[in-house]
C-alpha cells in the first residue's frame, strides 16, 4: 500500500501515503461507490460466505467495499496504511455507517508486525496488492489470519503495460493470473480460482480486473506476527 502520486491524473488510486492522506476526505465518489458495489457482489458470489462471516479488509481505503457488503456479512476489521483513510473510516464507524466495524493500523507488508490473535472467515483486498512491495509476505500473513475454511478474495489489475499508473510507479503493473495463483498456493492456500471482475476505465484505456479466491489450508496452524 505504498503509492506514487501523479498530480496530472486526479482519479488515480495509486498515491503515496501522504497523497492518500490529503485526498481521503474527498475520496468517495459515485463511480467508486458503484465499483465497490459490483466488487462486493462478486466477492460474495465467489466465496459463498454468509452473514456470520468475520471480515478483514486490507488496504480498505474508505471501506467502500465493506460498506457495500453491509449486513450480508458479520463484523469487520478495516486496515489501511494511510492515516487519512483510517480517519475517514473511523468517522463512518462513529456515524453508524459501518456499525460492526473497527479500524486498525496493521501494515502486513512490514518486516515484523505485532501478534494478531483474531481470525477471519473472509479477507478482502481490492486494488491494493499491486502497490505492495512484498506480495508474498502479505499473502502469507493473510493465510495466517484465516479461520479454518476461511477465504481470501483478491481483486486487482490483470497484467498491464504500465500505462495505468504512468511513469514513476514502483509497484506491480498488475498480475498475470497464473502468477497470482502460484503466489496464493505458495502462501499455503488451497482451492484457488480466478475469474473476471469487471474493468477500470482510465483516460483512453480500459483495464480488466481479476478476482482470485483461495481457501485456508486446514492443516495450517500458527499465528500472524513477527
Amino acid at each position: 500500500m505504498h503509492h506514487a502520486h501523479d498530480p496530472h491524473r486526479p482519479d488515480h488510486d495509486d498515491h503515496g501515503p501522504a497523497s492518500f492522506d490529503e485526498r481521503a476526505a474527498t475520496w468517495d465518489d459515485d463511480a467508486k461507490v458503484a465499483r465497490a458495489g459490483r466488487v462486493a457482489d462478486a466477492v460474495l458470489s465467489a466465496t459463498g460466505v454468509d452473514r456470520s462471516a468475520r471480515v478483514f479488509e486490507y488496504g480498505a481505503g474508505t471501506a467502500l467495499v465493506t460498506e457495500a457488503l453491509g449486513d450480508r456479512v458479520g463484523p469487520s476489521v478495516l486496515a489501511d496504511t494511510s492515516a487519512g483513510m483510517r480517519e475517514v473510516m473511523a468517522t463512518k464507524v462513529a456515524e453508524g455507517r459501518l456499525p460492526r466495524s473497527r479500524v486498525v493500523d496493521w501494515d502486513l507488508g512490514a518486516e515484523s508486525i505485532p501478534s494478531i490473535d483474531e481470525r477471519f472467515d473472509l479477507i478482502v483486498t481490492v486494488l491494493t496488492l499491486h502497490h505492495v512491495e512484498d506480495v508474498d509476505r502479505v499473502l502469507g500473513r493473510f493465510a495466517d489470519l484465516l479461520a479454518p475454511g476461511g477465504r481470501v478474495a483478491v481483486v486487482d489489475l490483470d497484467a498491464e503495460d504500465g500505462s495505468f499508473h504512468g511513469d514513476g510507479f514502483t509497484g506491480h503493473h498488475g498480475f498475470e493470473r497464473d502468477d497470482l495463483v502460484r503466489r496464493l498456493v505458495a502462501a499455503g492456500l488451497d482451492d484457488v480460482t480466478v475469474s473476471d471482475c469487471g474493468v477500470l476505465e482510465r483516460g483512453e484505456g480500459t483495464y480488466p480486473m481479476v478476482l482470485a479466491v483461495a481457501r485456508s489450508s486446514q492443516a495450517r496452524t500458527g499465528g500472524a506476527g513477527s
